[in-house]
């Protein structure tokens, strides 16, 4: 119990490393949570503070959600406490201890903790993911269909029941995480016609040219 406990603990200090506020004060002098979308994360890094930041804010917070489950796996843990512990790195980032519980959505380690799991589905989801967002400029949405089509990706490849259910769980939970950027979203006529092609930025995320 004392090892669970441990790697839960871990996985939550991995997810609360606030990589995308480290990057917006390190390269710019900015409080990623005051400008752009407000989002602590990936994205709103690349469109406010550049591409590369942004892809490397992206490596790091997958590599949160890995970390927390190899650690988990590295300690000898059932499979139930490994999951447990990269749900842990989820609400880490989401709710991170450092920036006093206001964090991202947790979409990056979401797919880190993922493809710790299932490395070769989780592969295909990605793959599947970048081809959405160079067809539409919409990381959203390729975030969505990528999560969504992953639960069949583990169910075709026999994997288990415990697995297909946690990744179809936690793609809910981004989901209900996500609802109220949608509802903002939707308000918004010009947010509205982006919902599926986004047309004011190029799917490497800068703002294109009027």
């Amino acid at each position: 119990m004392i090892l669970n406990a441990v790697a839960i603990v871990i996985g939550y200090l991995l997810g609360s490393i606030p990589s995308a506020y480290i990057a917006g004060r390190l390269i710019k002098g900015v409080d990623i949570r005051q400008v752009g979308g407000c989002n602590v994360g990936a994205l709103n890094v690349m469109r406010e503070i550049g591409l590369m930041p942004g892809l490397a804010v992206l490596a790091a917070d997958i590599a949160k959600g890995s970390a927390a489950v190899l650690v988990a796996h590295w300690f000898g843990l059932p499979l139930a406490w490994i999951l447990v512990a990269g749900f842990a790195a989820v609400v880490g980032h989401n709710w991170p201890l450092f920036l006093g519980f206001r964090g991202g959505k947790g979409a990056a380690t979401t797919v880190g903790v993922l493809l710790a799991l299932a490395p070769a589905e989780a592969a295909i989801s990605l793959a599947i993911m970048a081809l959405v967002t160079i067809i539409t400029s919409n990381i959203r949405l390729a975030l969505g269909i990528g999560l969504a089509l992953l639960p069949l990706f583990i169910w075709q490849s026999s994997g288990s029941g415990m697995l297909i259910a946690y990744s179809l769980a936690l793609f809910l939970f981004l989901g209900i995480r996500s609802l109220p950027s949608l509802r903002e979203a939707m308000a918004s006529l010009s947010d509205r016609r982006n919902l599926f092609f986004d047309r004011e930025y190029h799917f490497w995320q800068t703002r294109k040219s009027k």
